[in-house]
């Protein structure tokens, strides 16, 4: 079904693999009458030619990146549009578009989401942006109608920004980097891995796009094969695939880790940018004659069968006849796997949704960027045609990923056919992603064509004593549970003809509804601003040694962005940065944030020109055991923050928030085993916070102890790759070393100025 090769390898005309080995270069060279490097080779990759068509640093291997557009939604944009006033904002320099899908239901906070919107709007008139207002579409969506082009690069606050299929190259990444953009700076990064991803065969019927990105999600997650490397999609397969299903599969890449994706391109592709009525967006992509690949997962697409991910994670994947066949042992490791996930914390079981030996569920949801599509609602609507989903506990809901396609559905009849079964069409939303919108009912178990299914991230709310859980499925798969009235179906059980209709592209809406307001700055508009709106709060910059205070300590597997800063009704206040840096760690560590603001505490006595000693007590202690080693050291000139422990933090999204959050409550650092994303640590470092490396299991200091980094600022500035700490611990101090990982210039100097904002005023 999956297979990954243990090696790299050459692609040779887009179709045929041969494996890296001893004999590599003699059989690339029978087949195609010449010699060619594998250094020669790599440079044959679609991923390459891009890459170095963006690079401005002249050096192939440590690039710059400039992107030709950026885009953002109503959770991330005021963040990053107050950090680039700040910072000397005058007008967008690239196409710029605000969406407005994540706070589109206005039930937290009174005016403060539409405030947010107002100021969206304000901002794309003032530095000429686009803005498309709330319920017109998810921002995925509207990227893929209006933004993407083939050999382009679009930059997104939001993880799952990936057009590869569209021959775009995305990233997703925290705020900071598109501010980085909007200052006509670049996004600094070493060349990295390609690895193809090989598709064969064509699936079968009821299979669709979920399903094949389930499996390969399973195949590469855990062992981190493709992590912060580019997937390209190659191979026969790719031409079996439609381009709303290449979509489907595309989007939930971002769950592997990877760094970005592309896909060659073809005919159908074309026909995709035509409907759009952007034809000049479309050239052909492929890989060279000859094209060598770090990585390849070959993926026989006619093998995979209707898959399920259980929770709490997209790669904790089965079959559904799997699940079925096996549901007592596979419940019982989800049990296990839950009770590490929420820490006991509540009673979690699946065991009492099976009823004579077949698994019910509570709740359906297809939905956003990845659910939301076209294609996958046709095929639900032929599924659901004259049906009924029931008048029990199931229910299924469907949000169209944007207006044009939820008009498509009503002119051509689709969204009859499935409001006639009993289940309810919303607007174009993210909600249901991230939970803010059809929150099950306390142990309620939900199926979804989402894109996570972390813990909480369906809204629940473990320190209230609630639990819920999701597990992801494909459209096709919910509705046949659907038929079933919630009896866990997958599709192939189905029979069905699937009508395919014709996609028709209504412009209007777009052009009737969205201010476009690209190359049209007006510097004359003000900026309207709601009560909620605040500027970020100061940051000092690094100073030569510092004392940190350890105030969580997680050794989940991975800890999720989710876990750090949660979503759900939190995001209305996350253009309020100390109003959102309440809910930190909320739901994994409820005494984090009460232990940072202590310490923080003793930091702006520090700043105020106090001595911390004096303001507390702990800190006083922890000086006088540092002054029998360090008797030079001098409280009033060493910073003191917090820091966190975490095996493997900042999984899933590229919220920023997740670093700043800790950043205002006196964060200064993060150590880790490693960070499960570049994102994350890219968030870390922007915020002024080191991201400190650990790699042993047994851990030299505990939860609540202080560490002292002497010569911390020097150790930066000087690229030196470990720094000898000291755990403060009763009348001793034990040394140990801390990793810092190869940083650039830029990033060094930001960690000295503190955070961005800073860098930018002092550069």
């Amino acid at each position: 079904m999956v297979q990954l090769f243990e090696s790299g390898a050459y692609l040779i005309d887009g179709k045929e693999l041969i494996a890296d080995n001893a004999d590599a270069a003699v059989q690339v060279a029978a087949k195609t009458g010449r010699t060619i490097s594998k250094e020669e080779a790599a440079k044959q990759t679609m991923a390459y030619k891009i890459l170095q068509a963006h690079n401005t640093s002249g050096d192939d291997e440590h690039l710059k990146v400039k992107f030709d557009r950026l885009t953002s939604h109503d959770i991330t944009f005021v963040g990053i549009i107050q950090t680039a006033r700040a910072s000397g904002l005058e007008k967008f320099p690239v196409p710029y578009v605000l969406t407005n899908c994540h706070n589109s239901l206005c039930a937290v906070g009174g005016t403060i989401n539409e405030d947010d919107h107002m100021f969206g709007l304000s901002c794309a008139q003032k530095y000429g942006g686009v803005y498309v207002p709330p319920h017109l579409a998810v921002i995925h969506q509207y990227a893929r109608e209006m933004l993407a082009g083939c050999g382009k690069m679009i930059l997104g606050s939001d993880s799952h920004t990936r057009y590869g299929a569209l021959g775009t190259m995305a990233c997703g990444e925290g705020g900071p980097e598109l501010v980085k953009q909007l200052l006509g700076r670049t996004y600094d990064i070493d060349m990295p891995q390609v690895v193809a991803i090989y598709l064969t065969g064509k699936p079968v019927k009821g299979v669709g796009p979920q399903d094949i990105a389930l499996a390969i999600i399973k195949a590469v997650f855990a062992n981190g094969y493709v992590k912060n490397k580019v997937m390209e999609f190659v191979g026969p397969g790719v031409d079996n695939l439609s381009v709303d299903y290449r979509i489907g599969v595309d989007v939930m890449t971002t769950e592997t880790t990877c760094l970005s994706s592309i896909w060659k391109t073809d005919e159908k592709v074309q026909d995709f940018y035509e409907i759009h009525r952007r034809p000049e967006e479309y050239r052909e992509l492929n890989p060279g004659a000859v094209a060598y690949y770090d990585g390849v997962v070959c993926v026989d697409l006619s093998a995979i069968r209707p898959m399920i991910a259980m929770p709490f994670h997209p790669s904790n994947a089965y079959t559904i006849d799997e699940l079925n066949a096996n549901l007592d042992d596979i419940l019982a490791d989800v049990e296990k796997r839950a009770a590490v996930s929420l820490g006991n914390k509540v009673p979690f079981t699946l065991r009492d949704k099976v009823r004579d030996g077949k698994m019910y569920v509570d709740q359906g949801v297809i939905a956003g960027c990845a659910g939301g599509g076209f294609e996958n609602l046709c095929d639900v609507a032929d599924m659901l045609d004259g049906q009924s989903i029931g008048d029990g506990r199931f229910s299924l809901s469907v949000y169209p990923a944007s207006q044009p396609v939820y008009m498509e559905l009503i002119r051509n009849g689709s969204i009859a056919k499935i409001m006639e079964t009993g289940a309810t069409v919303r607007t174009a939303f993210c909600g249901p992603c991230f939970g803010a919108g059809d929150v099950p009912a306390n142990n309620a178990f939900s199926i979804r064509h989402s894109t996570r299914n972390f813990p909480n991230r369906e809204g629940s709310k473990v320190n209230n004593g609630q639990i819920a859980s999701v597990a992801l499925m494909d459209a096709r798969s919910i509705a046949a549970t659907a038929l079933n009235k919630g009896r866990l179906t997958a599709a192939t059980d189905i029979d069905v003809n699937f009508t395919k209709p014709k996609y028709y592209f209504d412009s209007h809406i777009y052009e009737k509804r969205v201010y476009n307001g690209v190359g049209k700055a007006d510097p004359s508009v003000e900026i309207q601003f709601g009560p909620n709106i605040k500027d970020w709060p100061s940051m000092v910059p690094l100073t030569d040694n510092i004392l940190l205070k350890v105030v969580s300590e997680i050794h989940d597997p991975v800890t999720t962005t989710d876990e750090l800063i949660p979503s759900g009704e939190t995001s209305s206040f996350r253009s309020n940065p100390l109003g959102l840096a309440e809910f930190t760690l909320s739901r994994k560590d409820p005494e984090y944030v009460g232990r940072a603001k202590k310490v923080r505490a003793a930091e702006e006595a520090r700043e105020d020109g106090k001595c911390p000693c004096q303001a507390d007590d702990e800190v006083a202690a922890a000086f006088n055991e540092i002054h029998k080693l360090f008797p030079d050291v001098k409280a009033s000139e060493t910073e003191i923050g917090s820091v966190i422990y975490a095996v493997k933090p900042g999984d899933g999204s590229a919220r920023e928030q997740a670093a700043s959050c800790q950043r205002v409550l006196g964060g200064l650092a993060n150590i880790a085993k490693e960070y499960a994303t570049k994102r994350y640590r890219s968030n870390l470092i922007n915020w002024g916070m080191i991201p400190f490396i650990f790699e042993p299991e047994n851990l030299p200091f505990a939860n609540l102890d202080y560490i002292f980094v002497p010569g911390i600022r020097d150790a930066v500035k000087e690229k030196q790759p470990k720094v000898t700490a000291y755990a403060v611990k009763d009348n001793a101090l034990e040394s140990f070393e801390l990793e810092i990982k190869p940083l650039t210039d830029d990033e060094r100097q930001i960690i000295l100025d503190g955070c961005l904002i800073n860098y930018y005023k002092s550069h």
